[in-house]
């Protein structure tokens, strides 16, 4: 990394950081209540909200939104007629999944050939520290030029919308010249990346009846409705034969222009098994960031350990569909319930429930601040040139931002990159990528208030 003042702050830095994110990744901040405890959630809270008084930030809060889950909040006034600059990222973490499946364990920040593993490290507990960093260096370095407002939201990973909401209903909390969303990642490691669009997402529960209670397979198999046999079917229904998404009546066309995605890469980034093919077509990029995708989050039905000889009598499945840019998430779900129902054999009952939802997101790259962060990241990444790209998933503050404050410069930075395997098990982190993106972070509040 070059060498600047800054720079020299923030690896001074890092060990601090480093014990913060043990303490944050300690906090087991899930935000499903019935599964993890809440005192955890508000545990984390409570670190950022004392975090953000440590550094001097006023009217730190913790505010209570709408879907019961509380965002850290503070604001750090800059000099006369100075920016305001928001810096966003959230303190929920996905659940650790397979816990055996862990090399070390998930609530444990474990460093391990050269990074930092543990839920959350990187997506997005990494992200708060990351913006605190920041802050720290350029108040070591003259410092800070802006006004600065923080807000680490508790409910990012359900997408249970509380934060959008809570906003919504106090639109002069988060106003702000420009927004910094920590919670992206670079293409790769070592090559500085802005995230300018984001798909937005529908999440729905689907259940299908067809007993009054289960039959023996034996007695009844073979003119009794399976309601799981029938669900497989309307899961099936939801994708070509490439396995491409087809919802009826959504379009799947667009292409992307941006920083293209090498299929090779791809594959070893996804760890792809030998010998299976990607689904969809047109190239990975146009499959992961430009079209719609749908996934089967999980079924409830019988594991096969203890399973009986029976019909099953009732079924469901979580289905997450992620639309891109220019396709209304509200009118996806439409279509997707629609599809679902449309796609039910035999008769059987079906139901749904919309349970999360969120709006795509693109950028406009042409304002100032991606000029000064281009700059900023030029610096940290010893002249790298700054790269545009998508991504696959959702933020939906995102777009609730951009509709409250329509003119606000949009950024999307944050350490997901693909080696951070984040909602998967073994999620780590790059402490280089963290220093690193810290300094730009720093560099880029200079270089905007300047601007």
């Amino acid at each position: 990394m070059t060498s600047n003042p800054v720079a020299e702050t923030v690896a001074s830095l890092m060990p601090r950081a480093r014990a913060e994110l043990t303490e944050l990744v300690a906090f087991k901040s899930v935000a499903d209540f019935e599964q993890f405890p809440r005192s955890e959630s508000e545990g984390a809270a409570n670190w950022v909200a004392d975090a953000l008084r440590a550094e001097g930030f006023q009217d730190v809060a913790l505010l209570d939104t709408p879907d019961g889950t509380q965002s850290a909040y503070g604001f750090l006034p800059g000099p006369e007629g100075s920016k305001t600059v928001l810096l966003y990222a959230h303190y929920d973490v996905q659940p650790p999944l397979d816990e055996d499946g862990w090399e070390t364990p998930p609530f444990e920040l474990t460093e391990r050939d050269g990074r930092w593993y543990g839920r959350g490290a990187a997506d997005c507990k990494g992200g708060v520290v990351m913006h605190l960093l920041a802050l720290r260096a350029l108040k070591a370095n003259g410092g800070i030029p802006v006004g600065v407002k923080v807000i680490a939201e508790g409910s990012e990973e359900q997408g249970t919308g509380g934060l959008e909401r809570y906003a919504e209903d106090h639109p002069e909390l988060l106003t702000a010249d420009t927004i910094v969303i920590g919670d992206a990642g670079n293409f790769r490691v070592g090559v500085p990346t802005v995230t300018t669009a984001l798909r937005g997402m529908t999440l729905v529960r689907v259940r299908v009846d067809t007993l009054e209670g289960n039959l023996h397979s034996g007695q009844f198999g073979g003119a009794a409705p399976d309601a799981l046999g029938a669900l497989i079917r309307i899961l099936d229904s939801l994708r070509a034969e490439d396995g491409s998404t087809t919802v009826d009546g959504l379009t799947s066309a667009a292409q992307w222009d941006g920083l293209q995605y090498d299929e090779t890469q791809f594959r070893k980034d996804a760890k792809v098994l030998d010998g299976v093919e990607l689904i969809g077509s047109g190239t990975v990029a146009d499959r992961i960031w430009a079209g719609p995708s749908v996934t089967v989050l999980g079924i409830d039905c019988p594991p096969v350990v203890g399973a009986t000889p029976s019909v099953q009598a009732g079924a469901r499945a979580l289905v997450s569909l992620r639309v891109p840019p220019g396709v209304d998430a509200v009118e996806a779900t439409k279509l997707l319930e629609a599809h679902l129902a449309a796609h039910t054999p035999w008769g059987a009952r079906v139901s749904t429930e919309q349970i999360g939802q969120g709006q795509a997101f693109r950028a406009d790259t042409t304002s100032p601040a991606y000029a000064a962060m281009a700059e900023a990241m030029g610096v940290a990444y010893d002249g790298a040139e700054m790269q545009y790209a998508g991504q696959g998933g959702s933020i939906p503050l995102c777009n609730t931002l951009a509709s409250l404050y329509p003119r606000a410069e949009i950024l999307l930075i944050g350490l997901s990159e693909p080696e951070a395997q984040i909602h998967a098990v073994n999620e780590s982190v790059s402490p280089d990528e963290l220093e690193r993106l810290a300094v730009a972070e720093a560099l880029f509040l200079r270089n905007y208030a300047a601007s």
